[in-house]
């Protein structure tokens, strides 16, 4: 007998691939990348109530391109919210955030399916509505449907109050800013 023996595995434990791990790290960087500053997006100053109706569509059009991953994150967390007391159903919501994950927010290249490239707009059509169809089937209808609508009416509230028209120099002088090495940390 051998008590003080540790027992192993006659099978080796497959290394860790770094390399793996550094490519995530940066696909996580890079994805992240994509959604504008929470503070840019929430500037007191770049908020005013539009002059008309074409101003508020016109407003609604641009800032639900530029801002549109921090939309959907929030779109995403109002779903969470709304599904606590829902266990199946945010099991469900945290499958699809996967998805989300890898297939809107951090990826870096085109989507291709069948030889045919997927733009940003119609993977992000398609992962909400699997999102809201999954969801649905957990039986959360109310609260689904709810959260859904207060989270459009969230988004359009916000992107037609939201001025547009400093939104892209903005982006001119952060990429100013970053080409000339003086990046502020607030």
């Amino acid at each position: 007998m051998n008590y003080g023996a540790i027992p192993t595995s006659s099978h080796p434990s497959p290394p860790i691939d770094l390399e793996y791990i550094s490519r995530a790290k940066h696909r996580i960087k890079s994805g992240l990348a994509t959604r504008r500053p929470w503070k840019t997006m929430f500037d007191l100053q770049s908020m005013s109530l539009p002059h008309g109706f074409f101003d508020a569509i016109s407003r609604i059009k641009t800032n639900l391109v530029y801002f549109r991953a921090n939309y959907a994150v929030v779109v995403l967390l109002v779903l969470f919210l709304s599904l606590i007391y829902h266990p199946t159903s945010l099991l469900v919501l945290a499958v699809l955030v996967v998805f989300w994950i890898f297939l809107y927010f951090l990826r870096d290249e085109p989507l291709v399916v069948f030889g045919h490239q997927i733009d940003d707009r119609t993977v992000m059509i398609c992962l909400s509505v699997l999102t809201i169809v999954m969801l649905l089937f957990t039986h959360a209808t109310a609260n689904v449907l709810g959260a859904v609508a207060t989270a459009v009416v969230l988004v359009l509230v916000h992107a037609a109050v939201r001025r547009s028209d400093n939104l892209y120099l903005d982006e001119e002088a952060a990429a100013a800013t970053e080409a000339s090495g003086l990046t502020s940390y607030p």
